[in-house]
């Protein structure tokens, strides 16, 4: 660990939906609410305003639904989403070289790498200074924490939430961490966390009294020599730059289940198709298709195909997914499919092409069991194709503008029309098939300088900031 609290993490405030509140002047200040709208949907970000009804991330939708049934409900909209991010990332690697995203939404910063920071008050200022010109840029707030590791860093963000900055100094981590539960710790989830509860163990510093050898006999040695690392504050991990990807993929959830073989071996050849227009889109290629069914009582079953040579030809991989296919038992139902490429990289083998035709000549094939691949969703892509207007999603009217939809039903569809920099706007409502109403493009938000109106942050650092210890 450094001896000053030059690592920043950034994690954006409800990012999705405040994305969408941004987008839609009448759901400012209220509760919004984006995920998957089907019976197996669940929540991908819950706004502050949906979080007093304790609605949060990962809930099942249908429970979001009981506790706030007045909030807005809208399908994630993931390239505004990549768009937002790739201009806060920019802010980002103009303070420094070393920038690790973990998310659209969230990354380290090594301030230090970029002459940005050298000690915890040019950080504190660097920190302010980034979250201004977020809210300058993109009219959204981000929380910022900033601390001498990047595990210390990643928990004063969270407590930086929302809209705000905390700073670990370097010798009172200790302190600051003793109290807390052990989930605060990354990778101490609920199965862990209740075994150490069952030990007698539940703050930080029941884990350090513990003792090394105590956490290895409790949970294994890779993971108990982490944990007891981690509750003596003890983390050496580098800023990465880069975080190479390890496969591409996509699935979809169905809302009920499919029975009929065919249509299973249609949706499989589909994402197949879907898969390799990513891998293209990223200029990769890739030698392992993996295919991932779960079937109708959650069993997840994962197979793949090591290829003799990287490929990006949608004929190979729409092949060997539907060899994997073949040893897949689907009768009982299927809930879910996804088709995946790993083995990266940015080169094809030529001779891989004639391989379509080669259904007697399947490559290495191995069963990798229960274990699920890394996967790379994207939210338009995994929605199925018949759900053409989709709440929350673009549309333009050819006489009365842009929109958004609210919601369709019984062969009609309700848009509001309203842009980001227009007043909150009326509602109408058409028939499916209306031929003055098309899907659109997402509308960039307002750029803002600092110091504006409509948000912008006050870059003095006349702003909630916490050091630990201290309140500036």
């Amino acid at each position: 660990m450094r001896n000053a609290s030059t690592i920043l993490h950034l994690d954006m405030d409800a990012f999705y939906a405040q994305a969408e509140q941004a987008s839609k002047p009448s759901l400012r200040g209220k509760a919004v609410i984006v995920g998957g709208l089907g019976p197996r949907g669940v929540v991908a970000t819950a706004s502050y305003e949906a979080r007093v009804f304790g609605v949060h991330s990962a809930m099942p939708m249908a429970q979001a639904r009981r506790l706030a049934p007045n909030a807005a409900y809208l399908v994630p909209r993931f390239t505004f989403y990549r768009t937002i991010s790739d201009q806060v990332m920019g802010l980002l690697r103009a303070l420094s070289p070393l920038v690790e995203p973990l998310s659209l939404d969230e990354a380290f910063v090594d301030l230090e790498a970029g002459g940005a920071a050298w000690d915890g008050e040019s950080a504190r200022l660097a920190g302010v200074r980034l979250r201004a010109d977020i809210r300058a840029v993109t009219g959204l707030t981000g929380s910022v924490g900033l601390a001498a590791s990047k595990m210390l860093a990643k928990i004063a963000s969270e407590q930086a939430k929302p809209d705000g900055l905390v700073l670990i100094a370097p010798g009172t981590e200790r302190a600051l961490l003793g109290p807390m539960s052990v989930r605060t710790l990354p990778g101490v989830g609920p199965a862990t966390g209740d075994h150490l509860r069952r030990a007698g163990i539940t703050t930080v510093d029941e884990l350090a009294e513990a003792g090394e050898d105590e956490l290895v006999r409790l949970v294994g040695k890779a993971h108990g020599h982490g944990l007891y690392a981690m509750a003596l504050a003890r983390d050496d991990r580098p800023v990465v730059a880069e975080r190479e990807a390890k496969s591409v993929s996509v699935e979809d959830t169905y809302d009920v289940d499919i029975h009929d073989r065919v249509r299973v071996e249609l949706e499989v050849q589909r994402l197949a198709e879907r898969c390799v227009r990513r891998l293209r889109g990223s200029g990769l290629s890739g030698r392992t298709i993996v295919l991932k069914v779960r079937r109708y009582d959650f069993s997840t079953l994962t197979r793949s195909e090591t290829l003799r040579g990287p490929t990006d030809d949608p004929a190979v991989v729409r092949e060997a997914a539907r060899r994997l296919l073949d040893s897949v038992d689907t009768t009982g139902g299927v809930r879910l499919l996804g088709v995946g490429v790993s083995g990266l990289a940015d080169f094809t083998q030529e001779d891989l092409f004639a391989q379509a035709a080669e259904r007697g000549a399947p490559g290495e094939q191995e069963d990798i069991g229960e274990e699920e691949p890394p996967q790379e969703r994207t939210g338009e892509e995994a929605a199925p194709a018949e759900h053409h207007w989709r709440p929350g999603h673009d549309v333009r009217h050819s006489e009365l503008g842009h929109g958004w939809v609210q919601g369709s039903g019984l062969g009609r569809v309700t848009v509001r029309f309203e842009t980001p920099d227009s007043p909150p706007g009326r509602v109408r409502t058409f028939r499916i098939g209306d031929p003055q109403l098309t899907p659109a493009d997402p509308l960039p938000l307002v750029r803002r300088r600092p110091g504006e109106d409509g948000g912008a942050g006050d870059p003095s650092g006349a702003v909630p900031v916490v050091e630990h210890g201290n309140t500036r």
